[in-house]
């Protein structure tokens, strides 16, 4: 019974400490885990929306989540230029997050896959950069696209499949029009927008930010 005693506390001690040491690296490594992502972020936005700064950027946001980001022209943040949006969609291996970046009549300015866990050597191609590129040259094809013209070669769209990942290459161009159309929803929620295509830029609200 002493034996069983001794044992209990022996254990109830190393998992006390355990989890000290856990919360204490969790408290040091957080915030520089939280940094490395929002640099990645702002990276991640300024290739999406070209052409427009980390300042000129703002996220709308809703129950703690980033909703989408608009990109503004100019220093006083009067004119939009375009909206960023995070999509996901699931993959081979798991999800694939991107990020979306549409000008004001949803025409695709860029696109960037920011997680992925898909089959290194095929699924990963989706980031992959060739030699002399600077765009991953899967990425590169959504550019000047709309939502509804985001399907694989395999489902009857223009986006070139990569060879042995198909189910990646759905993944991606699921995950983009998805997004898209998930923006389209939120700002009619907020504002009046025009009819698709017509390129005016709405007008901005702040009716659904925090």
């Amino acid at each position: 019974m002493k034996e069983i005693a001794k044992f209990s506390g022996i254990l109830l001690l190393v998992t006390v400490v355990a989890a000290g040491s856990l919360s204490a690296v969790n408290s040091i490594t957080k915030p520089r885990i939280e940094r490395q992502r929002q640099l990645k972020t702002l990276e991640a936005l300024a290739w999406v929306l070209p052409g427009v700064s980390a300042e000129q950027v703002e996220a709308v946001t809703r129950d703690g989540r980033v909703l989408y980001y608009v990109g503004f022209q100019g220093a006083g943040k009067e004119h939009v230029l375009g909206y960023a949006v995070p999509g996901k969609s699931k993959g081979y291996a798991g999800d694939v997050e991107t990020l979306v970046g549409v000008d004001t009549a949803f025409t695709i300015k860029g696109i960037r896959v920011l997680a992925q866990r898909e089959t290194p050597g095929l699924g990963t191609k989706i980031m992959e950069t060739r030699a002399g590129e600077e765009v991953p040259y899967f990425q590169a094809q959504f550019v000047g696209r709309t939502a509804e013209q985001c399907k694989v070669d395999k489902d009857g769209g223009p986006i070139v499949s990569i060879i042995g990942a198909t189910i990646s290459s759905r993944a991606v161009a699921a995950g983009v029009a998805a997004a898209i159309d998930s923006l389209r929803v939120w700002l009619r929620a907020s504002v009046s927008l025009p009819e698709q295509g017509q390129g005016a830029s709405p007008e901005y609200s702040t009716q659904v930010r925090q």
